[in-house]
């Protein structure tokens, strides 16, 4: 689907330029130029990067953070650009992914499917607007395949001049490098590009892996051979390899490279999450451990570093998932034919530019849910924290259930309908007493055409036992048993909303 070329960087990081955004580079590259499934997809990776950077380094001395600037490579990515749009409110960073395949392991390169020479490409790009407040971030996926036109340039590769031409997105920095790729994104969005940012993906690895892992949620199996992918339905931590085969599927279902980007989203969002909940980033050694590991691999222009990024992590101390909403641009045509160029996307010219504009003028491009307050340190008599929660593939809110107590229990079978009830099932408010009070296992009964929603239950009630009963109707029976803990709290996977197709970090990531 994309375009082979052989250039380089590819990246991720969600942040953050601190005093007023200027605009600096990043070293060149090429699209790819190998069997495009073995490729890696890295739109993700703009979080793993700076987001993280950014959302802990407010948190660790002065000296700790500045002393990580000189492994930020350097290049300039705005050199001799002229007629640039008018700079935005806020700040624009282009984020663009590379290969890195040759930076690791053989027995990695197996175990993860990264055979094959490294194509040095660009495949994902991203844009990420960072609000002027600093309370508030937007990213916006590109297509790797999206209609382009470049503007008049020197090819990199020949050193020929070449007229304004149509090609796929992504051959924007085979062709010209950096400057040809923020030129040809600004001349498309209309958006004065601030910062630009690449890393390869062996830093996004490691850098997972130095976090303790990152959770993900999916309502059905996820399997890609092409990957090596194999997820079933529920919840998991994925260390930094399976986090890379997640984010670089394709096969796992019928979108290819669309759903690709939302896990990629997804992946951020949870990412995020994981950065500013576990407190690891306030830790000066874990810090500087995590942000090794993405430096080493990161491309900057010389504004951009980090020292800038304290000073934005100064004014994000509140940032959380609900606080980053989330993006592709809006699609006119698939599969439109370009002579020379192959089959490309164009993308929906009246949305894509309301889209632009509200990253112009600094606007949410989805309602925000304002953030939970911090937990309060646990008493005495405090219960519990209660075990993540998974998406499922049947909303809570469609699943009619009538409860039973199995056991001689007193009140467990109000208990079970209370908490059902509290993540949006539809119980009866009635719970009865069974007419077997010696269950020591949870049961699920329920009718065979219902079974997607009984698999949405049984997710609730980890542990429980579900059985087939022909007839019984659209009402499932819950029996309650002596292994009865509580009930986890599940939720549909979030549906974009809106004429973008938005969602909000705080509605992807595990309830």
């Amino acid at each position: 689907m994309g375009l082979r070329c052989s250039g380089s960087p590819l990246s991720p990081a969600e942040v953050p330029v601190p005093t007023p955004p200027r605009p600096r580079s990043v070293r060149p590259g090429r699209p790819p130029s190998r069997q495009q499934d073995e490729r890696p997809r890295w739109g993700m990776r703009l979080a793993t990067t700076l987001s993280v950077l950014v959302l802990g380094a407010g948190g660790v001395g002065h000296a700790v953070v500045t002393s990580l600037d000189g492994g930020i490579g350097r290049v300039d990515p705005f050199r001799d650009m002229k007629n640039r749009p008018q700079g935005s409110l806020g700040t624009n960073i282009l984020l663009v992914g590379t290969d890195g395949r040759d930076k690791i392991t053989p027995e990695e390169k197996q175990k993860y499917r990264l055979g094959g020479a490294p194509c040095h490409c660009t495949d994902t790009i991203m844009i990420v607007h960072v609000s002027a407040d600093r309370d508030r971030v937007s990213v916006v996926s590109l297509p790797r395949d999206s209609y382009a036109e470049v503007p008049e340039h020197t090819d990199e590769a020949t050193g020929h001049n070449r007229p304004r031409h149509p090609v796929k997105l992504n051959a924007a920095y085979a062709e010209g490098g950096p400057s040809l790729t923020v030129r040809t994104v600004e001349g498309m969005t209309g958006l004065k590009i601030d910062h630009y940012l690449e890393v390869d993906f062996t830093s996004f690895m490691k850098t997972v892996d130095v976090v303790g892992g990152v959770q993900i949620c999916t309502a059905r199996p996820m399997k890609d051979s092409y990957t090596g992918l194999d997820l079933g339905a529920g919840t998991h931590e994925l260390n930094g390899g399976e986090a890379l085969q997640y984010v670089r599927s394709r096969h796992a279902d019928g979108s290819s490279d669309l759903g690709r980007m939302q896990r990629q989203q997804r992946f951020l969002a949870a990412l995020i999450e994981k950065a500013t909940s576990n407190g690891v980033l306030l830790n000066p050694v874990k810090f500087r451990e995590v942000a090794s590991s993405l430096l080493s691999s990161v491309r900057a222009d010389e504004g951009f570093g980090v020292e800038e990024m304290l000073g934005f992590t100064a004014a994000m101390k509140g940032f959380t998932p609900s606080s980053s909403d989330f993006t592709t641009v809006p699609l006119g045509q698939l599969g439109f034919a370009v002579k020379g160029v192959g089959s490309t996307v164009k993308w929906d010219e009246v949305k894509a530019k309301k889209l632009f504009q509200l990253l112009h003028d600094d606007k949410p491009l989805a309602p925000h849910a304002p953030p939970k307050p911090a937990p309060q340190p646990a008493t005495k008599d405090a219960k519990p924290p209660r075990a993540p929660g998974s998406i499922v593939e049947v909303a809570p809110e469609q699943i009619r259930v009538q409860v039973y107590n199995g056991t001689r229990t007193d009140g467990l079978g109000r208990r079970v309908d209370d908490g059902l009830r509290a993540t949006g099932f539809k119980t009866t408010g009635s719970p009865r007493a069974s007419t077997n009070l010696d269950m020591r296992r949870t049961l699920i009964e329920y009718d065979p055409r219902w079974d997607r929603s009984a698999k949405s239950l049984a997710l609730a009630l980890p542990g429980s036992e579900l059985r087939p009963v022909k007839g019984l109707g659209a009402t499932m029976k819950v029996t309650a048993g002596a292994d009865f803990k509580d009930v986890v709290p599940v939720r549909a996977e979030e549906q974009p909303q809106g004429d973008f197709g938005t969602v909000t970090g705080d509605r992807v990531v595990c309830p």
